[in-house]
C-alpha cells in the first residue's frame, strides 16, 4: 500500500508568528516588509511569511490596539502601544517559548537543507573535537581556527553556483 508523501513540518507553531512579530515591533518600530524580511532572516530564508499573512496579522494588531501605524511616504511603520506592551508582558513566557521554538526550527530547516557531504563533515568535525578535548598541542587550535575561517570565507565570498561541486556520488546537491 502506498503511503502519501509526508508534508514538510510547519516552520512555526500555531500562534508563534503573532508573538514573534509583536516582540519585533516592541524592539523598534518597523514596516511590514521589514518584518517579513526579519522573520525570513531568522529562518535563513528557508521560510518567509507572505504579505498575505503579515499584513492581515498587523491589521489584527491594530484592531486589538497593540500597535499603531504611522504613514511615512506611502509606507506604514508600526509602533507598539502600551496595550501591546501589556500583552507581551502577560505572555512573556509564551514569547520566550515561541522564540526558542523558532530558533530550534530554523536550525532544523538549515540542517535539513545542508548537502549530505557537508552534514557528514560537520558530524566528523564535532566528533573529533569531543575526542580531542583537553589535548591541544601548541598552535593546533590556531591552525584549526584558521581552516574554519577559510571555510567561512569560501562560503561568504561568492554565490553557491560559483563553487565547484564535488564528484562524490554520495554528495546531496539538492537545494
Amino acid at each position: 500500500m502506498n503511503q502519501p508523501a509526508s508534508r514538510p513540518a510547519r516552520p512555526l507553531s500555531r500562534g508563534d508568528l503573532r508573538l514573534l512579530v509583536l516582540a519585533l515591533i516592541a524592539e523598534q518600530p518597523r514596516h511590514g516588509y521589514e518584518l517579513i524580511q526579519h522573520v525570513s532572516e531568522l529562518f535563513v530564508r528557508a521560510y518567509t511569511p507572505s504579505a498575505g499573512t503579515m499584513y492581515p496579522l498587523l491589521a489584527s494588531f491594530e484592531q486589538a490596539g497593540w500597535v499603531r501605524a504611522d504613514d511615512e511616504g506611502g509606507r506604514r511603520r508600526f509602533h507598539i502601544t502600551e496595550a501591546g506592551r501589556s500583552e507581551l508582558h502577560e505572555r512573556a513566557d509564551d514569547v520566550r517559548q515561541a522564540q526558542h521554538r523558532a530558533h530550534h526550527r530554523a536550525r532544523e530547516i538549515a540542517k535539513a537543507a545542508m548537502p549530505t557531504a557537508l552534514r557528514d563533515g560537520l558530524h566528523d568535525f564535532k566528533r573529533a573535537l569531543l575526542h580531542h578535548h583537553g589535548r591541544w598541542a601548541d598552535g593546533e587550535a590556531e591552525a584549526v581556527a584558521a581552516l574554519l575561517r577559510q571555510a567561512a570565507a569560501l562560503l561568504n565570498a561568492a554565490p553557491a553556483a560559483a563553487h565547484p561541486h564535488s564528484n562524490d556520488e554520495n554528495e546531496d546537491t539538492r537545494p
